[in-house]
């Protein structure tokens, strides 16, 4: 063990009470027994952070419990103080403790999100599931308000190039003179995030070896506790570090499932602008991190000088009635399209649940679909692809556009933002529309027979849109993808 000399005691204290040595990394030991977890921080001091004393120990691991006990009831439990008895043994008690531990409940190694990806777990419905948690932890965060969050960007990017130049990592210079560039260029936009209320103190450290599966769900842990300034930041930010991780080790499809849930459940489609600098820096830190520790970690070095590369994006439509497959063929086509984590889908059905307050799953009355209603949503929709539009981000649409009008106006909207629009009108018999309504199961949308058949009635057919043939899905995804390929 590496625990400094001071700590030996308590150190083999816990490690007899776990059955085995601890886990450590360079500020804590933790000890993992048949049904409880020990932490004990290393009385450390670094440039960051300050565990000299068992006070300061022993008041960071209260932060930790406070932080992360809402997020996990049960997992977190208490903070122990550790006794040396009469006799000279120690104890867990709270008359002048010497030492500090926060007390967990034990997970199984297959369920942190490590070795989920390792052993091929990051189902499409657990990629859901993250989304709504990290969707859900926003939510329940305050705004920060005068955080200067676009200077401490900054900040971040020079302790960045500090420790990549100290690991031996080469172009960090080049990479910080492109990173500062980036993150002027938006230096306003970052301060308007701050001004709307999007930055919290979040999480810090929201990659997959921070989640794991408790209690049948995925659930945030060991948030950032030591240093409020670097946790009190956009929350787009706090999900990018989760998103590249996704992106680097389970694949560019896993990241942009997880991210467009994300945005269905919150709609911050503006958050999308920070992507290229988020990434990027979120991408630095792992290189670094593996490089200090004699890891190799010049891909993650490479990604964060690609996500900063610009990307020209793209506005896709795709329509067609109920059943065509729209919704398959924009979840397909999303991660191919740039820049990172790949295009957002502005799915109507999504939009609608999350303007009535309820889940994707979750039906809604006949009355959530009055000419009101679908008015309202269809202008939140095209407000939405005109964010990403203008964030440089692409979209895909995903609505019926059955509204002339509404195709009119989405075009119009993402050509402000000098986008152009590429529409697709999804069609195949009726039969086979009916079969793939009567079989969706968990779905978002609430379309029945009767809505399929009056919207039969009214098709306005593919217009000035590509028609795709969709009796075949596989057939039509690479009937688009070539469109797009040659446009």
């Amino acid at each position: 063990m590496t625990v400094p000399a001071e700590q030996q005691d308590a150190a083999r204290f816990l490690s007899q009470l776990a059955g085995g040595e601890p886990k450590e990394t360079h500020i804590s030991a933790v000890f993992i027994g048949s049904d409880t977890v020990w932490k004990l921080k290393k009385a450390v001091r670094l440039p960051f952070l300050d565990f000299t004393t068992p006070e300061a120990r022993a008041g960071f691991l209260r932060r930790e419990l406070e932080l992360n006990q809402p997020w996990a009831p049960g997992l977190y439990r208490d903070v122990a103080g550790i006794v040396r008895l009469a006799d000279g043994t120690l104890a867990f008690g709270d008359d002048n403790p010497i030492e500090f531990v926060l007390r967990m409940a034990r997970v199984p190694d297959a369920d942190f999100g490590d070795a989920l990806v390792s052993n091929n777990g990051l189902t499409d419905k657990l990629l859901d599931d993250i989304g709504d948690t990290v969707a859900r932890y926003h939510r329940g965060l305050p705004p920060v308000h005068g955080a200067d969050f676009a200077s401490a960007m900054l900040r971040i990017t020079e302790g960045n190039a500090v420790a990549a130049r100290a690991a031996g990592l080469p172009d960090a210079d080049s990479w910080s003179q492109r990173m500062i560039s980036a993150t002027d260029a938006r230096y306003a936009w970052l301060s308007e995030r701050d001004r709307n209320g999007f930055v919290r103190r979040c999480h810090g450290d929201l990659h997959l070896g921070n989640i794991c599966l408790w209690q049948g769900r995925p659930v945030p842990f060991d948030a950032l506790e030591f240093d409020e300034k670097l946790a009190t930041i956009d929350v787009a930010y706090d999900l990018a570090f989760l998103l590249m991780d996704l992106d680097r080790r389970a694949g560019r499809a896993a990241a942009n499932r997880t991210m467009n849930r994300y945005m269905a459940r919150t709609g911050d489609i503006d958050g999308l602008a920070g992507f290229p600098i988020y990434l990027s820096q979120r991408a630095m830190i792992r290189a670094h991190v593996m490089a200090a520790m004699d890891q190799d970690g010049t891909a993650y070095l490479a990604a964060a000088a690609n996500y900063l590369t610009p990307a020209e994006p793209l506005a896709i439509a795709v329509g067609g009635l109920q059943g065509t497959g729209k919704s398959t063929l924009a979840r397909a086509l999303a991660p191919d399209l740039a820049p990172a984590p790949g295009a957002v889908i502005l799915r109507s059905d999504e939009i609608r649940k999350r303007l009535f307050g309820v889940s994707p799953e979750q039906r809604l009355p006949a009355g959530a679909y009055s000419a009101e209603s679908n008015a309202t949503v269809n202008a939140m929709v095209i407000a939405s692809a005109g964010t990403a539009a203008r964030s440089g981000h692409s979209a895909i649409v995903d609505a019926t556009f059955l509204d002339i009008g509404m195709r009119d106006a989405l075009c119009t909207e993402v050509a402000k933002y000098g986008v152009r629009l590429k529409g697709f009108w999804l069609q195949a018999p009726i039969s086979l529309l009916e079969r793939r309504i009567l079989s969706r199961v968990g779905d978002a949308s609430d379309a029945t027979m009767d809505v399929l058949r009056r919207s039969a009635s009214a098709d306005p057919g593919a217009g000035d849109w590509m028609p795709i043939d969709a009796t075949d899905s596989a057939a039509a995804l690479a009937s688009v993808r070539q469109t797009i390929v040659s446009r």
